[in-house]
């Protein structure tokens, strides 16, 4: 999962060994795994960090097993752990999607028939609150043991919703076995997703009759969450977020961004079409995500005794600070002379404007 590192806590003393669990991390090379990789090894509530990573990676104090998570032979290199954080996911917007299911699920499949053979009694998967679906009807805040509603036509939710089935399958083939699933709300921290490149946009698309709800959750506060989750401090499924949520025009006034709104009908006809075409990434069903509450509770893990560090207000100017100077529409990266030259809305005229043309042209053509 991509992302920074959080802060990391001191590296502990040599003489100072940790008491609690063994857990092993996988991802740990990049992003979320690294950071939280670099966090349990800091921490004196952990005995022991086995970093698995195609490459290795700078985790002062873990043990590295460098190997694709899909070959089976990580079977033996989980043997003795007692936990295993499952954050190999392929989630680039600019991966060849069957490539990257196929990582995914095979990934997720592997490592969970691995974990049980190995005598490892939890195993901890992190997804998205994507899964719950993006719902005109959704209760605000959704309970955690909400119905996950999600469908297959937004950016990597088939993938999620596989691996939670995985998850849910799981402790039932291998008795003895736990499985903790996390789910994030939009994830902010060096982080490159169809709903971050939102905020990249000359203007803020909103589409005519919807109720937007935003939830953030930093990657610090994923990383915390996590490490509650492989300490054991925390069962079952569970989302994450900062408290609360923001209006649309709670988030157009904080980041002085103005809207841009279309119909219905053109603007998911304008998104399936450029989608099909390759001239965006996401799919028109990542509207859906821009139109509907999906907002969380976090209700577990607050009982549990966590808290987020970060409110949504702080998040979302971590957010335009970062992606300041970048240009997108429709979640299409755009050149900074192309941007230039087109201007605040030109960018979505002429997106839709080639995608009509190209419309008429395989009309004209019969095709």
């Amino acid at each position: 999962m991509s992302s920074p590192e959080a802060h990391v806590r001191p590296e502990r003393s040599a003489q100072r060994p940790g008491t609690g669990p063994v857990v092993a991390v996988t991802g740990a090379a990049s992003g979320v795994g690294h950071a939280l990789a670099c966090r349990l090894a800091a921490s004196d509530q952990v005995k022991k960090v086995v970093a698995i990573d195609e490459r290795r990676a700078d985790v002062p104090g873990a043990t590295w097993r460098v190997l694709d998570v899909r070959d089976p032979a990580i079977a033996d290199k989980l043997r003795g752990a007692d936990v295993v954080v499952h954050l190999a996911l392929d989630l680039d917007l600019d991966s060849d999607p069957k490539a990257r299911s196929a990582f995914n699920v095979r990934g997720t499949q592997t490592v969970l028939t691995a974990a049980a053979a190995a005598g490892v009694r939890r195993v901890v998967l992190c997804t998205s609150a994507m899964v719950y679906g993006a719902q005109a009807d959704n209760d605000v805040p959704l309970a955690e043991d909400a119905p996950l509603r999600a469908t297959s036509e937004a950016s990597f939710v088939d993938d999620l919703l596989e691996i939670e089935r995985l998850g849910r399958r799981a402790p039932r083939a291998h008795p003895g076995l736990n499985v903790t699933v996390l789910r994030p709300a939009v994830l902010v921290g060096g982080t490159d997703t169809a709903l971050t490149r939102y905020f990249e946009s000359p203007r803020l698309l909103v589409v005519a009759g919807s109720r937007p709800c935003w939830q953030f959750c930093h990657v610090e506060d994923l990383v915390s969450a996590l490490e509650f989750a492989a300490l054991e401090k925390v069962d079952g499924e569970m989302s994450v977020g900062c408290d609360g949520w923001l209006e649309q025009e709670e988030v157009e006034e904080l980041t002085g961004i103005r809207r841009m709104e279309l119909p219905p009908s053109i603007a998911f006809g304008t998104a399936s079409r450029l989608h099909r075409l390759g001239l965006t990434p996401s799919p028109a069903g990542d509207l859906a995500y821009t139109m509907h509450p999906w907002v969380v509770s976090g209700s577990r893990l607050h009982d549990a005794g966590w808290r987020p560090s970060w409110t949504n207000e702080e998040v979302l100017a971590e957010l335009i600070t970062e992606v300041a100077g970048r240009n997108s529409v429709a979640g299409r990266r755009l050149g900074r002379k192309d941007a230039t030259a087109l201007g605040a809305a030109g960018a979505t005229v002429a997106l839709v404007g080639a995608a009509a043309a190209v419309r008429r042209a395989r009309r004209r053509r019969g095709i």
